[in-house]
């Protein structure tokens, strides 16, 4: 069973930097290790959408922002590790939610494990 540990969430003030962690644990549904196509960070704010933050293609060196936190957040991969990390610099109280990390297997079109999420706020 595949599960995602998330980490690092927190209480921040406005322009401070955060970093959150998401490694995949467990088997995929074959007993083997999960092969992944991409993982991601999503943010859901209260009232709001959940909406796609970062992505990392896993074989390749491509990543995905949203523009609203293009040039302020990085998405890394530790690939041996399984692990995907999101460093966030110059945080906005509109940055505020709760962040869920998500991974993909190949083959496969959605986003099918996510963690339980980790709560990011940002005071102004």
């Amino acid at each position: 069973q595949v599960q995602l540990a998330e980490s690092g969430g927190g209480l921040v003030q406005a322009g401070d930097s955060l970093r959150l962690s998401c490694t995949v644990l467990g088997r995929g549904p074959t007993g083997r290790p999960l092969d992944i196509s991409s993982m991601a960070w999503f943010r859901q704010a209260p009232g709001k959408e959940r909406e796609l933050v970062a992505a990392a293609l896993w074989g390749a060196h491509h990543t995905h922002y949203a523009d609203s936190v293009k040039g302020r957040f990085t998405i890394s991969k530790d690939i041996n590790k399984k692990s995907v990390h999101l460093q966030m610099s110059s945080l906005k109280p509109e940055d505020t939610a709760i962040y869920y990390c998500a991974a993909r297997r190949l083959g496969v079109q959605e986003y099918q494990y996510w963690g339980q999420g980790t709560q990011v706020t940002v005071s102004s």
